[in-house]
């Protein structure tokens, strides 16, 4: 049996994905993720123009008190964390590095609805895996894949994913099951979507997805 993915302080729930068109040419929309006072797991799978946390952060001014990325090469969290200066100013320090695509967990000092709201990224993401956990969210252009064995069966070299349960505060993992004889399995199987953010442990590096990212807007689809 494979190892499973340890525990970490996280917590996420999805919302859901919606869209308009401004133009024949041009597909906009938002993910919506519910988030409870406390740590939450949230992506940004589109593109807002964000390239710091403290733009994610002032966008929610108030609300949230720490943003943090996962580091894979240290397996450990960056933090962002906000100063309020107790005058109506504050900074966040240090300020990290978000692209379409990231993965952040955010501390919200409230219930609220974090949106990721903008254009269909120029690509779809993509991921640079190490051996151990690595944060990855279920890219735009990926909606064939509903369960975590579907998802895991096409990573390939990954034994576990893992989203968070906000209603036990742990962990739903995945885990796959190597019988020793070319099969195994995925116990237990769990839904996932587009726009998911979800941790996984990659037994070896890879890049994924590793096809061509071209834009395949899941909101055109929608709205057919």
């Amino acid at each position: 049996m494979k190892r499973c993915i340890l525990p970490l302080m996280i917590l996420l729930f999805v919302g859901s994905l919606f869209a308009v068109e401004s133009a024949p040419s041009e597909v906009v929309g938002y993910v919506k993720y519910e988030c409870v006072t406390g740590l939450n797991l949230v992506a940004l799978p589109l593109d807002q123009g964000y390239a710091l946390t403290s733009e994610v952060g002032d966008a929610y001014s108030g609300s949230l008190d720490q943003i943090s990325t996962w580091n894979s090469a240290t397996q450990s969290w960056d933090n962002a964390v906000y100063y309020d200066f107790g005058d109506g100013t504050g900074m966040w320090d240090p300020d990290l590095a978000v692209q379409p695509g990231s993965v952040t967990m955010i501390s919200a000092l409230e219930p609220m609805s974090f949106y990721s709201i903008g254009d269909m990224p120029a690509t779809n993401a993509q991921y640079s895996l190490v051996v151990g956990l690595n944060t990855l969210m279920v890219p735009l252009n990926k909606s064939e894949f509903t369960m975590t064995s579907e998802l895991g069966d096409n990573i390939t070299n990954i034994d576990g994913l893992s989203s968070w349960n906000s209603a036990t505060q742990s962990w739903a993992n995945a885990v796959y099951y190597d019988f020793g004889d070319g099969t195994g399995m995925w116990d237990p199987d769990f839904a996932i979507s587009i726009g998911m953010p979800l941790m996984a442990s990659a037994l070896d590096t890879l890049v994924w997805p590793s096809g061509p990212r071209g834009l395949t807007s899941p909101f055109r689809n929608a709205n057919k």
